[in-house]
C-alpha cells in the first residue's frame, strides 16, 4: 500500500475506520507538513466538507467527493474523492495487527489540485468579458455616429467632417484590437514550441529605436542605447522580439515624463534569475508616474490598464504587455518590472543566449 500510495502524484491519505492517518503519500506530506500515524484526520485537515466526506465512507457510503478552497500555504483549490477500502487494506495482509480498528471500511482521500484549471476558467470567461466590453463601446458610437449622418446631421457638413474623424478613430483603435487578440493568439499557439533562428539583438534594438525616434522627437524624449561592448545573439524569433521591444519602447515614450531620456540597457549575464543558464538582459527604463507595488504583477494580465481612460486616449488596447510576456515565455525567458520615484520604470527582458559573441555595430 505504502508503495501504491507513493506512486501517486496528488496528495493521497490512508484513514482507518476511526478516522486515524495509516499513511501518506510525499505529496499529502509536503503540502500538509507532518501527518503523524495515528493521529486523527482533523489535526491537519480541518475542512468540515473533507471531514463530512471522509465520515460518510466510514459510514458505509462507497465514495463520496467534495470541492474545497484551502487557504494554506497557498490558496488552492481541490477536488476531494475519498473510497471506501476493505478492512485491514492498508497493511496488505487483511487480518490486521490489532492496532488499528479492523471492523470497518477504511478509506483512501485523494486530493486532486484544480487551481489552475479554475483560474484558467475564470480568466476565459473575463476574457470573453473585457473583448465584449472593448469592442462594444467603439461599436455603439459608431452607430450612434451613423443615425445622427444620416439624419439630423444629413446634410451639415463641419458635423460629418468631425464625426468621421471621430469614427475613423474608432474604427482603427478596433482594428488595433482584433490585430492584437490575433497575435496573443498566434503566440499563445505555438509557445511550447522554442524559436529555432538567431537575433542580433543589437542591430535589432537599433532598428526598434529608429522606428520609435520620431514619435519621441514629438514629446521631446531622447531615446539612449546602452549596450555592453559585447552583445551575444539570442536564440529567437526576430519579427516577435522586434514587436517585444517596440513595445516596450513605444510604453516607455507614450506613459514617460516629456522631455525625460528613455534609456534601454544590454549586458550579459552568467546566469538568468529563477530561469538559470547564461544569458542578456535588456531594460528599457522611462521616467514616469511611479507604478504602485501592487499593480506590477498585474501589468501582464491581458486588457489591464492602471489608467483606463489614459490608456484608451493614447490608443491602448490593454494586449500589449501580455503580448510581451507570452513571446519572452516563448523564447524561455523571463520579464520583470521595476518601478520608483528615484530610478523610473524598467521593464527587462531576460533572453538565454547563444555562445557566440557578435561586436554590436554602430548606433550613432
Amino acid at each position: 500500500m505504502d508503495a501504491l500510495l507513493e506512486a501517486l502524484m496528488d496528495p493521497a491519505i490512508l484513514i482507518d475506520g476511526g478516522r486515524r492517518v495509516v499513511a501518506a503519500n510525499r505529496p499529502a506530506r509536503v503540502f500538509f507538513g507532518a501527518l503523524a500515524k495515528g493521529s486523527d484526520l482533523a489535526m491537519s485537515l480541518r475542512h468540515p466538507q473533507v471531514l463530512d466526506a471522509v465520515g460518510a465512507v466510514l459510514a458505509g457510503a462507497p465514495i463520496a467527493d467534495a470541492v474545497v478552497t484551502l487557504a494554506v500555504p497557498v490558496q488552492q483549490t481541490f477536488e476531494v474523492h475519498v473510497a471506501s477500502l476493505p478492512p485491514g487494506a492498508g497493511d496488505g495482509s487483511g487480518d490486521g495487527d490489532g492496532d488499528h480498528d479492523h471492523d470497518r471500511s477504511w478509506a483512501l482521500c485523494l486530493l486532486h489540485d484544480v487551481t489552475a484549471a479554475r483560474e484558467a476558467e475564470r480568466m476565459r470567461a473575463n476574457f470573453v468579458a473585457n473583448v465584449s466590453h472593448e469592442l462594444r463601446s467603439p461599436l455603439a458610437s459608431l452607430i450612434g455616429f451613423i443615425e445622427t449622418l444620416k439624419g439630423p446631421a444629413r446634410d451639415d457638413g463641419e458635423a460629418r467632417i468631425r464625426f468621421l474623424d471621430i469614427m475613423d478613430g474608432e474604427a482603427k483603435r478596433m482594428a488595433r484590437l482584433v490585430d492584437d487578440l490575433l497575435s496573443l493568439s498566434r503566440v499563445e499557439a505555438g509557445e511550447h514550441i522554442p524559436p529555432t533562428g538567431a537575433v542580433d539583438i543589437a542591430a535589432l534594438l537599433a532598428e526598434v529605436k529608429k522606428s520609435v525616434s520620431a514619435r519621441a522627437a514629438a514629446r521631446g524624449i531622447n531615446i539612449t542605447l546602452d549596450l555592453d561592448a559585447e552583445i551575444v545573439s539570442v536564440p529567437g524569433d526576430r519579427d516577435e522580439l522586434i514587436q517585444v521591444f517596440h513595445n516596450l519602447f513605444v510604453n516607455a515614450v507614450k506613459y514617460g515624463h516629456a522631455d525625460a531620456p528613455v534609456v534601454a540597457r544590454a549586458k550579459p549575464l552568467s546566469r538568468i534569475p529563477d530561469v538559470g543558464g547564461p544569458g542578456i538582459a535588456i531594460a528599457v527604463t522611462n521616467q514616469g508616474e511611479v507604478i504602485a507595488p501592487a499593480q506590477l504583477p498585474r501589468l501582464t494580465e491581458r486588457f489591464y490598464r492602471i489608467d483606463k481612460g489614459r490608456s484608451r486616449d493614447m490608443g491602448g488596447t490593454g494586449l500589449g504587455l501580455a503580448i510581451v510576456k507570452h513571446i519572452v515565455n516563448h523564447h524561455r525567458g523571463r520579464l520583470t518590472v521595476e518601478s520608483s520615484a528615484e530610478r523610473g520604470n524598467t521593464f527587462t527582458v531576460f533572453l538565454p543566449t547563444r555562445k557566440q559573441i557578435i561586436k554590436p555595430p554602430s548606433l550613432s
